[in-house]
């Protein structure tokens, strides 16, 4: 893992070796409450020809100021044991939960969580790492911020992959509703849960069409556990205004870059026809809905229960828009 200062704020990011010079650096951008790990599946079998660049969000998994999170690079899967994740978090919990105003001088502040904030970080990232042929891939917020990336760092994107991600419809009922659900997770992540008996296993069957492995569960409760209170709750509650879920069809039109959508069958989170939505303001969607292409057997999380068939769809889609 390699770290790199962005706008203030610390952001860790892996980049594998360079490949072909014609070849595009593919761009991965993990979504809400995750981390960059769960990129790794799909990385392992496409980076002997592709560069790999995975980074973590501001606010999530590594991507946090010392006083908020200690890497501990021996600790497996993930970055950080739950137990020292949880302990290392507790103060920043604490702190932002108990302010009505704001995080202190310590903290990072709400605007660096909005999409076009993080799309921002993004076009620094490409910038300084000298990336000017980039596909970004994003799964679910980070579709979304990989959607504003493509508009914000235009010249360095030359396409963009979203993976459980679509939208553009507010529903004033369903989104309240989501978002009371989403603060009250945010607020009730005690430090303690990472010991609870198979809490674990519990995550391995959230959001999936059939349990994932047991080490995904729990890199799943780690993450959750570290994600910094201010950047869970304010990227959340920033990117489903009415405002912004209205945005998002308007800025997949004015892409000029090919944006393809991998839907998952089974998705109770970002179900398929809310991904065909979004994906028809996109010109290539009138080519008999060709960018969006729909996953047998898969819930919430396409790169870590269907890799080889999103591994499939990503050589596919970069092989057809290079000819």
């Amino acid at each position: 893992m390699a770290t790199i200062e962005i706008l203030g704020a610390t952001h860790a990011y892996e980049l594998t070796p360079p490949r072909a010079s014609s070849s595009p650096v593919l761009v991965f951008i993990h979504g809400w409450l995750l981390s960059r790990n769960y990129w790794q599946p799909l990385i392992d079998r496409l980076d002997n020809d592709y560069q790999c660049l995975v980074y973590d969000l501001r606010g999530f998994g590594d991507s946090q100021s010392p006083t908020d999170k200690t890497p501990n690079p021996k600790s497996g899967l993930g970055t950080t044991t739950c137990g020292e994740a949880a302990a290392n978090d507790s103060a920043a919990l604490t702190s932002a939960q108990c302010s009505s105003t704001g995080v202190d001088a310590t903290h990072l502040s709400t605007s660096n969580y909005t999409l076009a904030a993080y799309a921002r970080d993004l076009g620094i990232l490409l910038e300084k790492l000298d990336i000017d042929n980039a596909w970004l891939i994003g799964h679910s917020l980070g579709g979304s911020i990989a959607l504003w990336g493509a508009s914000v760092a235009s010249e360095r994107v030359k396409g963009v992959i979203c993976l459980n991600a679509g939208g553009g419809i507010y529903l004033k009922e369903e989104f309240e509703r989501f978002r009371n659900v989403g603060k009250q997770l945010v607020k009730r992540r005690p430090q303690w849960l990472c010991y609870l008996p198979l809490i674990d296993v519990l995550f391995t069957r959230a959001q999936v069409a059939r349990p994932l492995a047991r080490r995904w569960g729990r890199q799943r409760v780690i993450d959750f556990v570290v994600a910094h209170p201010e950047a869970a709750l304010r990227s959340l509650l920033d990117s489903t205004t009415e405002a912004e879920v209205h945005r998002l069809p308007q800025m997949v039109s004015q892409l000029q870059q090919p944006v393809y959508f991998l839907a998952g069958a089974n998705d109770t989170v970002m179900a398929p026809k809310y991904v065909r939505h979004l994906a028809s303001f996109h010109k290539l969607f009138q080519n008999g809905g060709a960018n969006v292409i729909e996953i047998p057997n898969c819930g919430h999380l396409a790169m870590v229960e269907q890799p080889d068939i999103v591994d499939t769809q990503i050589r596919r889609i970069l092989a057809e828009s290079v000819s």
